[in-house]
C-alpha cells in the first residue's frame, strides 16, 4: 500500500472516532439549541445575573492588583474571590480558567487582563475605564 492510502486510512478512522464523539456528547443540538448552557454548581454566574461583576484574583499577582485600582478608581461595584481559597478553585474549575485575573460581567467572561473587552463589557453597565 501507498503511504498516502495508509494516512486516508488512518484519518478516516479518526474522523470516525471524534464524529461517533460529538455526536454521543449532544451534536449539533448542543451548540444551537434555545436552551440556555448548564453552569456548573461553583460556577460565579449563577450569583451575577445579568448586570453583577466578580473578579476571580490572587494577592500575588500584578494584573490582579492593577485591575483592581482600574476598577475602584472607576467606582466598578465587584465581587472578589480569592483563586488560592478552596471556592476560589472551584470558582476558576467552573469556568476553564488557567490563570487570573478572569473578569465576569453578567454571564461574560474575560480571561487575563483584557481591558478593551473588560470595557466593553462594562460600558453598557454604565462604567467608564
Amino acid at each position: 500500500m501507498r503511504v498516502s492510502t495508509v494516512l486516508c486510512i488512518l484519518a478516516a478512522l479518526f474522523v470516525g472516532a471524534a464524529g461517533a464523539k460529538f455526536a454521543k456528547s449532544g451534536g449539533w443540538s448542543q451548540w444551537i439549541s434555545d436552551r440556555p448552557a448548564q453552569l456548573a454548581p461553583d460556577d460565579p454566574r449563577h450569583s451575577t445575573g445579568d448586570k453583577r461583576i466578580v473578579m476571580l484574583a490572587a494577592e500575588w499577582c500584578g494584573y490582579c492588583e492593577k485591575l483592581r485600582k482600574d476598577f475602584e478608581q472607576a467606582d466598578v461595584r465587584y465581587t472578589l474571590i480569592d483563586v488560592d481559597t478552596a471556592a476560589g478553585q472551584k470558582a476558576m474549575n467552573a469556568v476553564g480558567a488557567r490563570g487570573v485575573p478572569v473578569t465576569i460581567v453578567g454571564q461574560d467572561i474575560v480571561y487575563g487582563y483584557n481591558m478593551d473587552e473588560i470595557k466593553d463589557r462594562l460600558k453598557p453597565l454604565g462604567y467608564r475605564l
